[in-house]
């Protein structure tokens, strides 16, 4: 009787968020920006860095030389499309890198075959192995992915992907580049691949997805568990282009949490997790949304009455992960300090609402000192002349207009302070609510400081007011 093989198999984390999250509109990042992310990435102990795309620019070839340089605990990775000159230059930017690794890849679905590259399949095949016939001269690490990889024929990609391994290549990547994919499929075409392919054994397999249609880390985790994939490309926060990729903290947390099911080791220092996320955050300006997992501001909170009894009783009776794993200091529990214990409800939502924004790791109480310095950006100081007014503003309007010619055009033109008052009460009234009457278009500036004051005043009663001021 044979027993079977219980030792946990390597799951690799590739970080992509230098290279691929960084074609985020907006998320571009200077030389200085990517060392620190690189250095936190190395503390985070992730086993690739794709630093970036050193052909694309001057500019990439000296971020990818730099952090090659510095980066020592980690794999350097370059991306290079299938040609001699971006293999070229990914060769000599991981010149002095400890680990060097070169990613090369060609499209090899009909539509990008036929309308992208203007190239047969005959073409692309050769193409495909005199790329890592090439890039094996310059690096023994040789990583290749077929773009639109799931989108192609699976016929062709079996004779490319056996190709490439004759040629030398040690990582097949299969990437769902346009988030196309269902993870229950995506991960039987990996799995097909591999039982198809005869030479599979002699590489390992790697997932890249997308996340258009919101299921990038379900279909890394299908790629993993059903398809045999032992690598998982993934970026900080799931930055990426479009909607994003597949979010390394997610998959991280998932397969550490469920080993009983996963059986993968993994060398990624947790704890680091949160330190990241923060960084990239405030680098690109990409605020993580309060319920993201694992990083976002609420994903240890606990408000509900019930759910804050079972946690002061066993924690995990609400928290299948330790805040600490992840970088956060404690859970938060809104209990003598909640929102229904502080001075004013409805004021304090604007309060909730801003401490999110700040990614606050204490409980929500009513602000000794400080307001926050991020406050609701819907929350406007004036009305411009071709907005739209507000209904308490039409009906101000009509009174006056009734009057005298002078009041009535005063009334059209709104003060300052009147149209934050507004703007204060109706939030403090309902959130959700102002923010479908009043486009954000419309809502130019932040409440103002007189207006906050207002909404604390107002909507307090006497007993319950603070005794302090915002200043």
């Amino acid at each position: 009787m044979t027993t079977a093989n219980t030792s946990p198999d390597k799951l690799i984390i590739f970080d992509t968020t230098l290279r691929d999250g960084e074609q985020s509109p907006g998320a571009s990042m200077t030389k200085d920006e990517k060392l620190r992310i690189a250095r936190q990435l190395e503390r985070l102990k992730v086993d690739v860095i794709e630093a970036g795309f050193a052909a694309s620019s001057n500019g990439d070839f000296e971020c990818v030389q730099a952090i090659a340089g510095v980066i020592k605990d980690s794999t350097v990775c370059s991306l290079a499309r299938a040609n001699d000159r971006d293999i070229s230059q990914a060769g000599a930017a991981l010149k002095n890198a400890n680990r060097a690794r070169i990613h090369t890849f060609i499209a090899t679905s009909p539509l990008h075959m036929e309308k992208k590259l203007r190239m047969t399949p005959d073409q692309v095949f050769e193409q495909a192995k005199q790329s890592v016939r090439f890039a094996r001269n310059l690096c023994a690490d040789i990583e290749f992915s077929p773009e639109d990889g799931y989108r192609s024929d699976m016929d062709f990609l079996c004779r490319v992907l056996e190709a490439v391994i004759n040629e030398g290549a040690t990582t097949l990547n299969i990437p769902d580049t346009v988030g196309y994919a269902i993870p229950e499929l995506y991960g039987n075409f990996i799995k097909t691949l591999r039982e198809r392919i005869p030479n599979s054994d002699k590489a390992i397999w790697s997932v890249h997805c997308h996340n258009d249609l919101g299921m990038a880390v379900a279909n890394s985790l299908a790629g993993v568990k059903i398809g045999g994939a032992r690598q998982v490309e993934c970026t900080i926060n799931g930055l990426g282009e479009r909607a994003g990729n597949c979010s390394l903290e997610e998959i991280v947390m998932a397969v550490r949490t469920r080993k009983d099911y996963f059986n993968l080791a993994m060398g990624v220092d947790t704890t680091q997790i949160l330190s990241a996320s923060k960084m990239v955050s405030q680098t690109t300006g990409f605020v993580v949304q309060p319920n993201k997992a694992v990083v976002g501001a609420n994903a240890f909170a606990h408000a509900s009455g019930i759910h804050q009894d079972g946690v002061l009783k066993a924690r995990d009776t609400y928290e299948i992960m330790r805040a600490e794993d992840v970088g956060w200091s404690a859970n938060k529990s809104c209990s003598a300090n909640s929102l229904a214990a502080t001075p004013s409800n409805s004021a304090c939502k604007i309060w909730a609402w801003c401490s999110n924004q700040r990614q606050r790791s204490t409980p929500l109480s009513w602000p000794s000192k400080n307001w926050p310095i991020r406050r609701p950006r819907f929350l406007m100081k004036t009305f411009s002349r071709s907005s739209a007014m507000n209904p308490l503003q039409q009906k101000k309007n009509t009174t006056a207009s009734s009057r005298s010619p002078s009041a009535a055009r005063q009334a059209r033109s709104p003060t300052p302070t009147s149209s934050s008052r507004w703007a204060a009460k109706k939030f403090a009234e309902s959130p959700t609510a102002m923010g479908r009457s009043m486009p954000r278009s419309r809502l130019s500036k932040r409440m103002s400081k007189a207006a906050r004051r207002w909404c604390c005043t107002r909507s307090t009663p006497s007993a319950d007011r603070p005794s302090h001021r915002a200043k």
